[in-house]
């Protein structure tokens, strides 16, 4: 593993030396020395610089800021600047450009322009990449490689009809069999030659110009969503190969973007073609710890529990936002180690030094335009560096072990939001942010995982609106639960197959016998007249009655318990929350989407029923999270209020890791702080905490 051989936890982030005078570059490395950085991403978007036309490639003012970083013991994180092509190739060969959703082509501009499927594009970029490694494979700055740039959006041309016409056929392999899955003897839409089909767009099958998701064959959308994000993938493993072709041991990523929930591209999919992860974090305003923390967690989860980089990250204020504020003191730090404390290895930010001009000149930076070192933004940047060097190699390769699992797919998110009815209430993302909120507020640690991970690795899975069942999992979730585990799924699971259509025989489908219920109908009330859930008796912390909406489900047992019902409307008394034990575990069902007070007693209860420990009892708004290597447990205190808090060690005796400084009892935590701490005692009476496993799954 990549992050395991580093020295310590890498800081810097992105470089872009192109937009500078050699005077300023001896400036930077002055100041870089002074904040500690040790890496630097540069090369990004240079493709222009590098290559003035078809033949000619000018790598000489490279040479000078590879060498001069090295000079620096500063490790280069290299660019293959393939995320915005150079003017000479749209304006020679306009196949390279995008066509939009509503059928526009795009001109040059902007980046991210290139039509994945283009030949012109394939063939320039993958000659750039191999160049470039055939030029640097020696050089003892470079640590890893960084493919084109947060890859994503949608192209809409001929060259894509023509691909997704090959790729459907290799999935297919007949008509027939295409033209069952999609369901196209609705509206008269069969096909009868593979050159009938075009691509959903705004053209086409969808409702709206500006809204992909808005479509009349959700089958036809979801199989261009998978063929879109195969396809931009299939451009990163044209340049990942051609870098390996020359250097076989090259660490090779790219970054993800959407702060790791980026809708187009299914990044466990793409997990397996990376090296290593590499996320790019701007939180919104509105975003909580809670789902800060799921994103970092989703990361760790798609490589099965390995660390992943920051890539980006800002110091200060964004650029892009119709308001952007700066970041109040000890945010920005506090943000840093939030993702450490969640599996990052290294922190880094886009960018180190302020652009002067054009769209991120006021996206902020380590280095101000100020140009200097007496700002509160870099002393607090330094400081970071500082505290990273500290804490020298105890980190990197660290992992967090969790006994339980939400489950999080990609075309499960597609299907659900390409589907019209039964309420736009309901958003995939923010029904699995309700889940993870819930063993957030216990600080219990878990895992994001996809449909294809272990399922007897834990002991709890939840499964949240799984609405699309993939070939064989309904039977992965019987077995998981006849075996000792204990699942939970909601409302709005098991209704269609791998090709968005309904599974026949009464909802839940490929579900219903092992959660032994019946759903007859799915109700969504409207938002201002919401349900309420009623315990049939208390549950352990669960007393209630608890608010829900979006979805409620009318339930017909079928050998499942109650343990909760409805409150109002004709369904009042029906069945909301069941229990249905099967072989040596539980699958649970919740008929609705309730309020965070009832998802945090049940996440409480199960926990506790199973066995799985809190990391430690906290006060709201200071996390605790924990991150082991070998023998040694590190845990993490973060205070997110603006007040200070008090945690109490519970009798374990601890060193800071920062500080040097024993702690044991209670420990003062100041606003915006974080406490990072080896345990070298445990309580009296217990041993030393190791990394637990859940069952093995037989």
């Amino acid at each position: 593993m990549f992050t395991e051989r580093l020295p310590k936890v890498l800081y810097g982030g992105d470089y872009n030396p192109e937009q500078w005078p050699r005077e300023v570059w001896e400036e930077d490395m002055r100041l870089f020395r002074i904040a500690g950085v040790d890496i630097a991403t540069i090369n990004v978007f240079s493709w222009a610089r590098n290559q003035p036309d078809e033949q000619t490639y000018r790598f000489e003012w490279l040479d000078k800021m590879m060498d001069r970083l090295h000079a620096e013991g500063i490790r280069v994180c290299l660019g293959t600047s393939t995320a915005a092509h150079p003017a000479w190739m749209a304006t020679r060969y306009p196949d390279v450009l995008i066509t939009e959703h509503d059928g526009r082509r795009r001109k040059f501009g902007r980046r991210h322009n290139s039509c994945p499927n283009s030949p012109t594009y394939r063939l320039y970029a993958e000659r750039l990449a191999r160049r470039l490694a055939e030029r640097y494979r020696d050089h003892p700055a470079l640590l890893l490689w960084h493919v084109n740039n947060e890859y994503g959006l949608r192209c809409y041309c001929d060259h894509c009809e023509r691909a997704f016409r090959v790729w459907l056929r290799e999935k297919y392999g007949t008509l027939e069999a295409l033209n069952a899955a999609w369901y196209t003897s609705f509206w008269g839409h069969t096909f009868y030659d593979w050159d009938e089909i075009v691509l959903p767009s705004a053209l086409s099958e969808h409702l709206s110009s500006s809204d992909p998701d808005a479509t009349a064959f959700p089958s036809i959308s979801l199989d261009y969503d998978r063929f879109n994000s195969e396809a931009l993938l299939s451009c990163y493993k044209l340049e990942r190969d051609a870098i390996k072709d020359v250097m076989p041991d090259a660490v090779v990523t790219t970054n993800f973007q959407g702060n790791g929930t980026y809708k187009p591209l299914d990044y466990f999919k793409w997990a397996r073609e990376l090296d290593v992860i590499a996320l790019d974090m701007y939180p919104a305003d509105d975003m909580t710890p809670a789902q800060m923390a799921m994103r970092y967690d989703l990361m760790r989860g798609l490589k099965g529990g390995e660390p992943f980089l920051l890539m980006e990250s800002c110091p200060t204020q964004l650029n892009w936002r119709p308001r952007n504020a700066v970041k109040r003191p000890g945010v920005n730090r506090l943000w840093s180690l939030h993702a450490v404390a969640r599996g990052a290895d290294a922190v880094m930010y886009f960018q180190l030094r302020r652009s002067l001009g054009a769209f991120e000149k006021f996206h902020g930076a380590m280095i101000d335009h100020a140009g200097h070192e007496h700002t509160r933004v870099f002393r607090e940047c330094a400081g970071i560096g500082e505290e990273l060097r500290r804490l020298g190699d105890a980190l990197p390769g660290a992992r967090t072990k969790a006994r339980a699992a939400i489950v999080f797919d990609w075309d499960n998110w597609w299907a659900i939001e390409h589907s019209s009815g039964l309420t736009v209430d309901l958003r995939y993302v923010r029904e699995v942010e309700k889940y993870y909120a819930a063993f957030y507020a216990h600080n219990l640690s878990v895992d994001l995982i996809g449909v294809d991970a272990e399922l007897g690795d834990y002991d709890l899975v939840v499964a949240p609106v799984l609405y699309m069942l993939q070939p064989g999992y309904a039977a992965r979730l019987e077995r998981f639960v006849e075996q000792g585990g204990t699942l939970v799924t909601t409302t709005f699971s098991g209704i269609v197959d791998q090709y968005d259509r309904v599974i026949p025989g009464g909802y839940p489908g490929e579900l219903r016998e092992l959660l032994g219920l019946w759903v007859e109908e799915i109700d969504a009330p409207m938002v201002h007249q919401p349900n309420r859930v009623v315990m049939t008796a208390p549950l352990g912390g669960l007393t209630g009655p608890y608010d829900c909406g979006v979805l409620c489900d009318v339930i017909h047992t079928e050998g499942a318990d109650t343990v909760a019902v409805f409150e109002q409307d004709y369904y009042a008394g029906s069945p909301a929350l069941t229990r249905n034990r099967r072989g040596a575990g539980e699958a649970w069902y919740l008929a609705t989407s309730p309020e965070h007070a009832m998802l945090r007693g049940l996440i409480g209860q199960l926990c506790d029923a199973i066995g799985i420990e809190p990391v430690l009892a906290t006060p709201a708004g200071v996390e605790a999270t924990v991150r082991a290597k070998g023998d040694e447990r590190f845990l993490f205190l973060l205070n997110h209020n603006e007040t200070a808090a008090e945690v109490e060690l519970e009798g374990g005796v601890y060193v800071d890791l920062l500080s040097g400084a024993t702690q044991a009892g209670a420990l003062g935590l100041p606003a915006r702080d974080v406490r990072i701490l080896r345990m070298v005692a445990a309580p009296d009476g217990e041993k030393m905490p190791q990394m637990t496993t859940g069952r093995s799954e037989r």
